[in-house]
């Protein structure tokens, strides 16, 4: 077998490769900016190639084949480490270029740009380009670096890193708009409890810590973002279980109110920030890891300093 057989070229492996992700030649031809009948032919011309068929054919659907599907998670990872490798060419040498991330708009906009002034004057040279939040989570895209997303820290083909979250406190409205006093947790069970999409076991977990019971965990408005909780509580529309990294700040000001001390608890899902394993060499992206890990190091222990422990820590599993 020659050599040559064995390093198809780059323009048949990507449009296999996107073709396979996208699930049909149709939305891989709109990525690709080519014509659908040449992304078929790339990808037939391939299978010639290598001898292979990689595709199972029916009503114009295509379903990877077994061996379809181990090549491609092989060619995913080599055209990965391909652009990372180019991409650590270009933005190496002074230390400068673009670093493209995507953060949670609540985290992003309270926890993580009121720092980025720091990291500005420490690294000049880099630019940050904000990728839309939706494709957060989609390691696979080419303009995407890095992520801050919420969870347990495991993510597919991802390397992650805690930043802050699991510290959850328990907050409420002013003395005034509150529905009930709260002196107890179980005056929580006559509260309206607001909620959040992306954490539906918050308030089971809390009436198990704290031996709440007669609590609706399921009950109460739900919401997606935490900051929308958080103006909720403001307004008296509820209590809200929301992490402490975003809601510090109410709390200080006496905008919303800690109606228990220690009545919070420490849960098992937080911000991490995250990154496609092919990337974790890009210059950039090192900078901004080696300024971000010790600042949320930094805010953790300051938090601690001046909070009395959470009453008990609750593990649970993965959200999302």
């Amino acid at each position: 077998m020659s050599l040559r057989r064995l390093n198809p070229p780059l323009n048949l492996l990507r449009a296999f490769s996107t073709v396979a992700r996208f699930g049909g030649v149709s939305r891989a031809a709109e990525a690709l900016h080519l014509t659908q009948g040449a992304v078929s032919k790339q990808v037939q011309e391939l299978e010639r190639w290598i001898g292979v068929p990689l595709f199972e054919r029916s009503r114009k659907r295509l379903t990877l084949t077994p061996a379809g599907e181990r090549y491609e998670k092989a060619v995913r990872a080599v055209l990965a480490r391909l652009e990372a490798a180019t991409l650590e060419l270009i933005t190496s040498g002074d230390g400068g270029g673009a670093l493209h991330l995507s953060t949670l708009p609540t985290f992003g906009a309270k926890w993580l740009i009121p720092r980025l002034p720091d990291f500005q004057r420490v690294h000049p040279q880099i630019t940050l380009h904000f990728v839309p939040f939706v494709h957060g989570y989609d390691f696979q895209r080419p303009e995407l670096d890095c992520s801050i997303l919420f969870g347990d820290g495991h993510w597919p083909g991802a390397r992650s890193h805690y930043l802050a979250g699991q510290d959850v406190a328990l907050i409420a409205p002013r003395t005034g708009l509150a529905e009930v006093p709260i002196r107890s947790p179980q005056d929580l069970a006559r509260c309206t409890l607001l909620r959040h999409v992306s954490v539906p076991q918050s308030w089971l977990q809390w009436s198990e810590a704290h031996g709440v019971r007669g609590l609706d965990p399921l009950a109460g408005p739900q919401f997606d973002q935490f900051q929308t909780m958080i103006r909720a509580v403001m307004v008296g529309m509820g209590v809200a279980l929301v992490p402490r990294c975003l809601v510090q700040d109410e709390i200080g000001s006496g905008l919303v109110e800690e109606p228990l001390p220690g009545g919070g608890y420490r849960g098992d899902t937080g911000y991490w920030f995250c990154y496609p394993e092919g990337r974790g060499q890009l210059a950039t992206l090192g900078h901004f890891r080696n300024w971000l890990l010790p600042m949320a190091e930094q805010a953790v222990e300051a938090t601690a300093a001046l909070q009395p422990p959470p009453v008990a820590t609750v593990t649970s599993s993965r959200t999302g």
